[in-house]
């Protein structure tokens, strides 16, 4: 699949990228759509291509029967086609996270967005043990943007290996990693250092950019979440990361049509 962005020319090869780290909006797809309108219109001004946003974010983030009952969303909805509608001006590529309702079950999805169009979904496959009431993805397909083939791992995916390979063994060049780490403060401690060494790894490993976009800020007494939101390149280097406890969007030139000066290409996996 591809997108069709007005105005833009992409360069074969590499794409701007903005991830987005935002708030924690909890059932309110209206301010939502508000933060990613907002986020578009910085992005114009600094020649973004494609646009990356949390795990769950147009509904929040909240695993609860009462909360998914009330804002999932069908794909085919009218709804659906109404926030389709609105986001047609927006000239970016974009890639955010949802609360999916498909035939009575309950999916953590992101979808990609482009010219008022749903370019394709992906479900996490990989789901926590809190996840309980969302079913499991079965697959990793791969989405083409302005040359640049690229493919989606939400959050927790990152921990299995595997599931950055089954990108990478698709010749894709991009990895986007929608996450949400607002936990309650004793483990948000324990792993607010360890989520960029994690995604290091899958980046080194499968020779992929990695791009992240997670949550910032508070939930009540105790909750909070530190990010991080950046960029990665393949030799598991941070390029570009937003200061934790703040909004704001890390952006890169994501050039996969040659390594890095003194870098060579890291070797591509393939699945048996």
């Amino acid at each position: 699949m591809s997108s069709q962005l007005a105005g833009i020319t992409g360069v074969t090869g590499a794409l701007r990228v903005g991830a987005c780290q935002t708030p924690e909006i909890l059932g309110d797809v209206d301010a939502a759509l508000r933060c990613m309108e907002g986020f578009a219109r910085e992005a114009d001004q600094r020649g973004m291509q494609l646009l990356l946003f949390p795990e769950c974010f147009l509904q929040g983030y909240l695993v609860q029967e009462r909360h998914l009952d009330a804002y999932a969303m069908d794909l085919r909805s009218a709804p659906f086609g109404a926030l389709l509608r609105r986001l047609d001006p927006i000239r970016q590529t974009l890639v955010f996270g949802m609360i999916e309702r498909r035939e009575g079950r309950y999916f953590n999805s992101a979808v990609v967005v482009g010219g008022g169009e749903l370019l394709g979904i992906y479900r996490k496959v990989h789901l926590m043990p809190g996840e309980s009431l969302f079913t499991a993805g079965e697959d990793y397909p791969t989405f083409d943007v302005e040359g640049m083939r690229f493919g989606i791992n939400i959050c927790s995916d990152t921990q299995v290996p595997a599931a950055a390979a089954a990108v990478a063994a698709q010749d894709a060049q991009l990895l986007l990693v929608p996450a949400q780490n607002m936990m309650r403060r004793t483990s948000a401690l324990q792993w607010k250092d360890r989520h960029t060494p994690i995604r290091a790894a899958r980046a080194r490993e499968s020779g992929l950019w990695l791009v992240s976009a997670d949550v910032t800020g508070e939930r009540g007494a105790d909750r909070i979440g530190y990010g991080p939101t950046s960029i990665i390149n393949p030799q598991g280097e941070v390029v570009a990361q937003v200061p934790e406890m703040t909004p704001g969007m890390a952006t890169a030139t994501v050039d996969c049509r040659k390594a890095p000066p003194g870098l060579e290409p890291v070797p591509r996996p393939r699945l048996a």
